[in-house]
């Protein structure tokens, strides 16, 4: 029969609104071993999984830190709920906590007290109803008076009326598939998770019940406030109504971001960050509501897993208006799954652009002609070691559907090409950066030529203001004098006069 023989959590800490799923370990009786779901739709010789979910809810509530989620809080901030601010981010452990954390704090007093959000409602479904409670050091009732049909976790309702109880404990049911997202009500509380195998014919548990306890359920932080860079000579905020869209008829908003791949985002690169935080399914929903918030018209992501934006990208985005391309990363160098390589995603949003064409940029292809028509061959094997490193961009040729028509205009599209890249990150191949930058430029300066059309440049270049690939790309070329070019030894700026292009590029952001 089927067996289960482990059951953990990827996650050490739950959070309200991140999705919490087991990882199963399964034998079938071949002995084989798997680590796939087993529903009751889809059974295996004769055998399926059965999943619950339980909140462990004390005698005593506990009210819990919001700035150390795993202190528990002895005192509440009044002043949050008089503005209306969540009521688990209102708690903290001690007075100097709650004096370290005021600069941070303060700003969740001015955005509850200023106009609605547009996430409100998503808010409280997350982290409950403001709570009205008088005034008083410890609420100790954490419940929400949230009812959302997208938690459901399964065929269980929040509040069921079925319990069980155990000495001073009471267990809740609160779900019945394999994941479970914990909500307002399960904060500073355990969770218990279930697994049984079934007959499939009779319906009975065959074998052990497997459980897991969780540590104490913790509300979502607050993410910290964008410090944004204005934008010289250019009036970007008279330009956006209150929604954030661009206001002009001939305007447009972009957004450009790093959204660090999971595959990246190991404790042992981020030792500083709790684990929790570092947690895909955490992440995905914060950078969802970020980038969503932000009401762009052109959206250029670098380190977009290739399974992420499949599966959760494309189609969230499309949920809001956006259609997707994407441009995966080659895998000469890289030998992992494929499913986990990242790469760029270009999203526009479908009523202010159409998709014209797009051109994909492949640096490890650009290093081999390079290699085969310039370097003798007793150097190629260095040259292609040194330059291919599987960065790519992607390049999308768009049409406006706005824009001022004038006389001269009528009956002409407007496009637009816009290419995004992720430059390579080693500061000790600082010549392959801006090599990079180079090849990409020289492939741009073709299609404008080509097709007299402006051109748009975003990406993770990994290049400070006043380096060489930063010099090339906004003033258009790199003194010979630069440090930079000391680093060269494949000969590849030499005379330094190659590094030149006519694009009439101007920097929008520092």
């Amino acid at each position: 029969m089927l067996i289960v023989l482990r059951v953990h959590l990827p996650s050490d800490i739950p959070i309200v609104g991140c999705e919490l799923t087991p990882y199963l370990l399964l034998r079938r009786p071949d002995t084989s071993v798997i680590t796939d779901d087993v529903p009751e739709s889809a059974p295996i010789d004769g055998y399926f999984l059965k999943y619950k979910w339980y909140r462990v809810q004390n005698d005593r509530n506990v009210a819990i830190c919001s700035v150390h989620p795993s202190v528990q809080a002895t005192l509440q901030c009044l002043g949050c709920l008089k503005a209306k601010v969540p009521v688990a981010k209102s708690y903290h452990c001690s007075t100097k906590c709650f004096s370290d954390a005021w600069q941070h704090h303060r700003v969740l007093h001015d955005r509850g007290t200023s106009a609605v959000n547009d996430n409100v409602n998503e808010d409280e479904e997350l982290f409950g109803r403001y709570n009205s409670a008088g005034p008083g050091v410890i609420n100790a009732n954490l419940s929400g008076a949230v009812s959302s049909t997208s938690l459901t976790n399964g065929s269980t309702p929040f509040y069921p009326s079925s319990t069980q109880r155990s000495g001073g404990e009471t267990w809740f049911e609160v779900g019945r598939s394999k994941t479970y997202t914990p909500s307002a009500d399960d904060i500073g509380h355990v969770l218990k998770f279930e697994c049984v195998v079934v007959d499939a014919e009779s319906k009975l548990a065959s074998g052990p019940v497997n459980t897991l306890l969780t540590s104490r359920v913790i509300p979502a932080p607050s993410p910290s406030p964008r410090c944004l860079v204005p934008v010289s000579g250019v009036d970007a905020i008279g330009q956006l109504d209150s929604s954030g869209r661009a206001s002009s008829s001939g305007s447009f908003t972009v957004l450009s971001y790093n959204i660090l791949a999971d595959v990246y985002a190991t404790s042992e690169s981020y030792s500083y960050c709790p684990s929790w935080a570092l947690s895909w399914p955490y992440r995905r929903q914060n950078l969802l509501r970020e980038i969503v918030g932000y009401h762009a018209d052109i959206v250029c992501l670098q380190e977009v897993q290739s399974n992420h934006f499949e599966s959760f990208f494309a189609p969230e985005l499309d949920k809001h208006g956006y259609q997707a391309l994407y441009k995966r990363k080659t895998n000469e160098v890289y030998s992992g799954n494929t499913q986990t390589i990242d790469g760029c995603a270009t999203f526009f949003r479908r009523d202010r652009f159409a998709h014209v064409k797009k051109y994909e940029v492949e640096f490890n292809k650009a290093a081999q002609s390079l290699t085969d028509a310039q370097i003798p061959t007793a150097q190629k094997k260095s040259t292609l070691t040194r330059l291919a490193k599987d960065n790519v961009a992607l390049i999308v040729v768009l049409e406006a559907k706005f824009g001022n028509q004038g006389a001269d205009n009528l009956g002409k599209r407007q496009l637009l090409c816009v290419a995004n890249t992720h430059v390579n990150d080693h500061q000790d191949l600082k010549d392959v950066k801006l090599w990079q930058v180079s090849t990409l430029l020289k492939g741009l300066e073709k299609i404008a030529v080509s097709a007299d059309i402006p051109m748009l440049v975003c990406g993770d270049f990994n290049s400070v203001p006043g380096s060489a690939p930063h010099s090339l790309l906004a003033m258009g070329k790199v003194e010979p004098s630069h440090p930079d070019l000391a680093i060269d030894p494949l000969n590849l700026f030499r005379p330094p006069s190659k590094l030149i292009h006519k694009l009439q590029l101007k920097t929008v952001a520092g």
